[in-house]
């Protein structure tokens, strides 16, 4: 069995695509330049209570939520990185914003896909040891991985399917990507966003790793009339021809945005490993444009630094 995107037909990334790219097939007429040398994001959050519902960028798309006393990681990747061989292109470009021992007890961690910047072995097997207590929430057909590491907390929902799990109602929601940690397993597991409603109803939405289409965001926002707190890529997608169908940029992380009706909503997937050829610096100015554009509050969707702790 091997999954599929409802949407579009050419989502899969294979060798030969990836040596098209980096031959200059899919160059961008345009590509972006680094930001104005003056730029900063016009606006960033609100003092930060402690008391509060807390979300802390770690790097990549992993982030540490906090809610309800309950302690959440998203696609936790520590390790240095993000690639099954030890090359400089995979190398992380900035270090976690809390060390791995640092972390409080977690309770929850979400899954959104088997990708090697999303799954990351040492780092789930250090959770294992170091968190027993955890709850693993995944994609349809993933466990097979976790239960070959010994792991066995693992909960697997399909699109639409929802568990409750440590107090907390958890709901896969449709994502734009593919998957696949090997030549030969293409497709064979599946990818999720999330939606997490805590005991005391703050609601969650993390994307995963997805493209855009008008159809799977739009059914997300009717299904729920907002999010307190979307966690959105807005990296990864130079050059456009290549990228498009399962990464978004800035312009389609706003759409993502509006869609879900979300009250706040913060940047992930960008300033960590180099994936792709825009510069690093530069998705907080697209983001900025396209706001602009749009004429959205800007504080109503963050760039964040990493290290960064928001109240939500």
């Amino acid at each position: 069995m091997r999954f599929s995107n409802p949407h579009i037909r050419d989502s899969h990334r294979t060798f030969k695509h990836f040596l098209l790219w980096k031959l200059g097939y899919y160059d961008d007429p345009a590509p972006p330049l680094s930001p104005p040398s003056h730029f900063t994001y016009p606006a960033s959050p609100q003092p930060f209570i402690k008391e509060r519902p807390s979300a802390v960028w770690i790097g990549h798309s992993t982030y540490l939520i906090e809610v309800d006393g309950l302690s959440i990681l998203t696609d936790p990747v520590w390790d240095t990185h993000c690639s099954p061989v030890r090359l400089k292109a995979f190398r992380r470009t900035s270090e976690p914003a809390i060390p791995f021992a640092d972390l409080p007890p977690i309770d929850l961690v979400l899954i959104s896909h088997n990708h090697y910047d999303h799954l990351d072995l040492k780092t789930v097997s250090a959770i294992h040891k170091f968190h027993p207590q955890v709850e693993w929430v995944i994609p349809s057909r993933l466990s097979g991985w976790f239960h070959r590491r010994g792991i066995r907390n693992v909960k697997e929902i399909g699109w639409w399917e929802s568990s409750k799990m440590k107090n907390c109602k958890i709901t896969a929601v449709p994502a734009q990507h593919f998957s696949g940690r090997s030549l030969w397993d293409k497709n064979r597991t599946h990818w999720n966003g999330y939606v997490l409603e805590s005991p005391s109803k703050k609601r969650l939405y993390f994307t995963g790793d997805t493209g855009y289409n008008p159809y799977d965001f739009k059914a997300i926002g009717e299904k729920w009339p907002h999010m307190d707190l979307s966690l959105i890529p807005i990296g990864t997608y130079v050059p456009q021809r290549f990228m498009k169908p399962v990464h978004v940029g800035p312009e389609e992380a706003v759409r993502i945005h509006q869609d879900v009706k979300s009250r706040l909503s913060l940047g992930m997937h960008w300033n960590t490993f180099r994936l792709s050829d825009e510069p690093q610096d530069r998705p907080p100015y697209d983001l900025f444009l396209e706001m602009r554009k749009k004429r959205l509050p800007f504080a109503a969707f963050l760039p964040i630094e990493i290290g960064a702790y928001v109240n939500w």
